[in-house]
């Protein structure tokens, strides 16, 4: 609810798939070449020219339909959607209308702790368009750069189930971490690999839905949060005032916060489909269909519910490491080999690995580190050989030297010093040189104790086992 009125969302998400060549041509699909280096006749549009589907698209578009439990319709068609603008050379798209390759699915998320179901209403493919190019340079001219033409798309389509910006923005940080976990999709939302269309209404609680509008433009999940807040408060202020909600496409300008209008939209917009005639049917068998199935890992909607219920998790650890690939992949593999508890391993991922990762824009891949190091560098810790403190030097060495724990343990002379007698010499000497932190302990000041410990650790340089350490001060100061 938001000022007494409920929230409506849909998202159609737009995924670039990662193939090597175009959806209908044997053109390289690649970002950041050369403007119009990666095109032929076909993407070009020209008249005569005969399109040839990439069977590596239908098979990414069948993973993400098995992984949204779709139906996936083993026989379908390609249509085209026909409009005009610059970046269309040909004046329609190749797309799917009325039987997608893949519908009635549903993709399961946490929002509030709680598991919200959303429903997909479909996954279809098409062809992307090319993209304009405005600059001053250009002398208030625009240019049109056809290397994104053909670049094949899926674009899934939501069920108008999410009530407010939080759960879109979930929605869609689900959805890229399957794309990523079906390495279909790169999503580099920088460059243009995931975008969105956003569908907003309002109503009063017990009335009809509210009219709708589709916001176009947006480029990051953030900017999807700003604009679907923008448009909640936009289309009530109005029905506030007394008016009414147009029925329209507006475009989002994220830099000045706002939306505007582009055009009208009626109820069901023309745009002429009509079975494309240079494409045959779409014909899957169904053994294609099952073998797709068996490829699809387990899901980071799944992992995190994993990580919550079975190794008591953090939500907010859970979370952040079920979306990464290779962090969850690392922290499978620790808890699959290692014996030691769960949560020992995500500290470690979640803070030094991640810092380190954020501070260098090193993947895992780039660093030295395995599961195995990791297991016994938690290993080392758990058996009191090292310290905590130690360890991070350890972890240090790990990242960026093909080293064995133990061989890095040696070098840096951090092995933790256990042996009772040192320790109680340590102890005796400590407490000898401060009186007065032993009087103002015997004087209820129990902070003199953390001190004292401090102390004797740093005449250990480091190496004293700190719970040893703390339980002989402790005894010491009892008895005097």
């Amino acid at each position: 609810m938001v000022k007494g009125y409920e929230v409506v969302i849909g998202l159609e998400t737009h995924a670039e798939l990662s193939t090597e060549s175009k959806i209908y041509c044997s053109c390289k699909n690649q970002f950041g070449l050369e403007v119009n280096s990666q095109v032929c006749p076909i993407c070009m549009g020209m008249p005569g020219t005969l399109p040839t589907l990439n069977e590596k698209v239908v098979d990414y578009a069948i993973k993400m339909g098995h992984a949204l439990n779709c139906t996936i319709n083993r026989v379908c068609k390609q249509d085209r959607k026909n409009y005009f603008y610059p970046d269309l050379p040909k004046a329609y798209q190749i797309s799917q209308s009325d039987v997608p390759l893949c519908e009635n699915g549903y993709v399961d998320i946490l929002s509030d702790g709680e598991v919200r179901r959303i429903g997909v209403t479909r996954i279809h493919i098409e062809e992307d368009a090319g993209k304009l190019l405005h600059s001053d340079k250009f002398h208030g001219s625009s240019l049109v750069d056809l290397n994104r033409c053909g670049v094949p798309l899926i674009e899934i389509v939501s069920e108008p189930d999410m009530k407010s910006s939080a759960e879109a923005k979930i929605y869609l940080e689900t959805l890229k971490s399957i794309l990523k976990y079906l390495d279909i999709c790169d999503c580099k939302m920088q460059e243009g690999s995931i975008r969105c269309d956003v569908n907003v209404s309002v109503h009063k609680p017990g009335e009809p839905l509210g009219t709708r509008t589709e916001m176009k433009n947006v480029n990051s999940f953030s900017a999807a949060v700003r604009g679907i807040d923008y448009e909640i408060n936009r289309q009530i202020e109005i029905l506030e005032a007394g008016g009414t909600i147009t029925q329209e496409t507006r475009r989002w300008d994220d830099v000045k916060g706002v939306s505007t209008s582009m055009r009208s939209k009626e109820d069901a917009q023309d745009y002429r489909y009509f079975p494309e005639p240079d494409l045959l049917t779409i014909v899957v068998e169904q053994e294609r269909v099952d073998e797709l199935k068996k490829q699809i890992p387990e899901l980071p909607n799944a992992k995190l519910l994993r990580y919550v219920n079975d190794f008591g998790i953090t939500l907010k650890e859970a979370t952040f490491v079920s979306e990464s690939v290779e962090l969850a992949g690392l922290f499978d593999e620790c808890t699959a080999k290692g014996k030691a508890a769960p949560k020992s391993y995500i500290s470690w991922i979640v803070g030094d690995l991640v810092k380190y990762l954020n501070d260098t824009g090193k993947t895992i891949a780039d660093t030295k580190l395995t599961a195995d190091k990791l297991i016994d560098l938690v290993d080392v810790i758990n058996a009191k050989t090292i310290s905590n403190a130690s360890g991070k030097k350890v972890f240090a060495v790990l990242l960026e030297q093909d080293k064995a724990v133990k061989d890095i343990i040696a070098e840096l002379g951090l092995s933790q010093v256990s042996d009772s007698a040192a320790l109680e010499k340590i102890a005796d000497e400590v407490l000898a040189a401060n009186e007065k932190s032993v009087a103002d302990f015997k004087n209820g000041k129990t902070n003199a104790l953390g001190y004292l410990v401090g102390q004797c650790m740093k005449a250990s340089k480091g190496k004293a086992n700190p719970g040893m350490m703390k339980e002989i001060i402790t005894k010491k100061l009892s008895e005097m």
